[in-house]
């Protein structure tokens, strides 16, 4: 079953110049999907303006994947952690209950977009931490590069969280099958550009949850970027 998102259907925040697209908007208690899918508890895309930050989160315990897409993001919390994210690099992050944590454009002059995935905790009282790395163009390009996973396989961030995520870049007509294991479920993010996925056309920020599927099988109508979470054996919410 594959269940579709569109793009114009998520929550957009344009507060303080700011443009903030919701995939999951855990306000709105009509949408079924409110309070996310899996193991997702939210997929936001921010576009920041210059020196622009962005949105908080309520203080509680989970686990954050941010990907810089364009621009250069600054960071700092309660915990004297500080550091720089580019372009093509993701951070995971582990945000405790009571922590401060602060992300903003760099640049004076220029735009950034950065999204951020937040996945719920494994298990309560996990340390609070960061972890960073580039995953470059090249790295991406043609076919899925694994970004982030409990085991940290082929280089990728360590999450704690049963869920694989991939970072796909892909031209037009490139195939791509991505096989899920018996009980798995899957959420796919069109970051940029176009895909069929079976019988469904699928556009710039739209997003779909598939359950009950052997396999996330897609075709790039044209230059596109795709973000892929593989998920565990919990139920997608309903």
């Amino acid at each position: 079953m594959i269940n579709v998102r569109p793009a114009d259907a998520r929550h957009h925040d344009p507060r303080r110049r700011r443009k903030v697209w919701r995939t999951f908007d855990p306000r709105d208690r009509t949408d079924r999907l409110a309070d996310g899918f899996g193991a997702i508890e939210a997929l936001d895309e921010n576009r920041l303006p210059p020196r622009g930050d962005v949105p908080p989160y309520a203080r509680e315990d989970a686990e954050i994947v941010t990907y810089v897409r364009e621009g250069t993001v600054v960071y700092e919390d309660s915990l004297g952690h500080t550091g720089v994210i580019h372009a093509g690099e993701f951070q995971h992050m582990i945000a405790a209950l009571g922590a401060r944590h602060s992300e903003a454009n760099a640049s004076r002059a220029d735009w950034a977009q950065v999204f951020q995935i937040r996945l719920r905790p494994a298990q309560a009282g996990l340390e609070p931490g960061l972890e960073q790395k580039r995953f470059s163009a090249a790295d991406r390009r043609g076919g899925l590069c694994l970004v982030a996973s409990p085991d940290a396989r082929r280089g990728s961030l360590r999450i704690h969280q049963d869920a694989l995520l991939y970072s796909a870049m892909l031209g037009p007509g490139k195939h791509v099958v991505h096989e899920l294991r018996e009980g798995r479920s899957a959420w796919l993010h069109l970051v940029e550009g176009e895909i069929t996925l079976g019988d469904v056309v699928l556009s710039s920020g739209d997003g779909a949850g598939l359950t009950a599927e052997r396999a996330v099988s897609l075709t790039a109508r044209e230059e596109t970027e795709i973000l892929l979470l593989d998920l565990g054996a919990e139920s997608p919410r309903s």
